[in-house]
């Protein structure tokens, strides 16, 4: 059973199997449309299954050899166990693999329930939109508005070299999105370990690559808004305005790095669940944090939601920029 595990890790297995020459010594029949909606939910499963236990093994807590080794071990059980209740021998699985690859109909049927049941773009088939023209930003002349500009204009490596506060913002809706999307099948664990991935990838790409987000992670696009624009009050030339509303705007930039750090570890739990119960409480907490990344939360209750530690989130950083730029005028 250890040689089927590691060949179904492999997330292109259709691709390991089209070089297999067992599943090519013979010609193999079409698969119907239920055996490739079958063997696509499979695959998820293991591809659900390898997020969840990466998740477990970047976890500082299980660095050592024996750790490491535990939940390999775990993961192999898993996947067995994934594979068994399919109802698939390795044979029967690389033959359906092979046809997989090897047909464009069958493959084109898989991704699209792969696509339902993930929410991961087809494979593919993606189209570049059209260059949007953003509006740059005026903002002061210098070093300080250099630094205002990464922000709110562009930055070196962010996706499309759009500005820091925007690349967070996408982030933060991409994985509210997902916590939401979670919270719809409160029975299904598969399920909602996807979705908790998804949003992981929105926050840290490092830690899950693949998904939905824009692979630059909200946490730090964040950290980004605030260094930047501590950086901007700090330059020579910098106003007594500039140097107020940078407060302001670093300040709700790290209350939400807080909130994607407390996001990340209740996902992160979601995917360390092992009964569906225990998944959907996490995950009604996930998708109410998660609501909190652009518009912060009114923390003392007293009616309104300021910058202040605890309250403002990407909402907060948007309106106090433009009180700055204002006041520069």
């Amino acid at each position: 059973m250890r040689s089927l595990v590691v060949f179904l890790a492999l997330a292109t297995a259709s691709t390991a199997a089209a070089q297999d020459p067992a599943a090519r010594s013979a010609p193999s029949p079409p698969l119907s449309r239920d055996e490739i909606a079958s063997l696509a939910r499979l695959q998820v499963a293991i591809n659900t299954a390898h997020d969840s236990a990466n998740v477990q093994l970047a976890l500082p807590k299980n660095t050592t050899p024996q750790a490491q080794l535990a939940l390999r071990e775990k993961l192999d059980v898993q996947l067995a166990d994934i594979v068994h209740h399919a109802g698939l021998t390795e044979a029967d699985y690389r033959r359906k693999a092979f046809v997989v690859s090897t047909d464009p109909s069958t493959r084109k049927v898989f991704d699209s329930v792969v696509v339902a049941v993930s929410g991961a773009p087809l494979p593919g088939t993606y189209v570049a939109p059209a260059a949007v023209v953003r509006a740059v930003v005026a903002v002061p002349a210098g070093p300080v508005g250099v630094h205002i500009g990464h922000v709110v204009n562009a930055f070196g490596d962010t996706p499309g070299g759009q500005g820091l506060l925007s690349t967070a913002v996408a982030e933060a809706k991409i994985a509210a999105t997902h916590a939401a999307l979670a919270m719809r099948q409160p029975t299904n664990l598969d399920y909602m370990k996807t979705h908790a991935g998804h949003v992981i990838n929105a926050i840290d790409p490092t830690i899950i690559t693949v998904g939905p987000g824009l692979k630059y992670g909200l946490k730090k696009a964040a950290a980004g808004v605030a260094t930047h624009i501590e950086l901007a009050a700090a330059a020579q030339g910098a106003s007594p305005n500039v140097i107020m509303h940078s407060q302001h705007v670093a300040m709700s930039a790290r209350n939400t790095v807080t909130r994607s750090d407390q996001l990340l570890e209740l996902a992160q739990k979601v995917q360390a669940s092992t009964t569906a119960a225990d998944a959907a409480a996490l995950v009604s907490q996930m998708a109410s944090l998660a609501d909190q990344l652009v518009t912060g939360v009114d923390a003392d209750a007293d009616g309104k939601i300021g910058w202040q530690k605890g309250e403002g989130g990407l909402q907060m950083c948007e309106d106090h920029i433009k009180l700055m730029l204002a006041g520069e005028k």
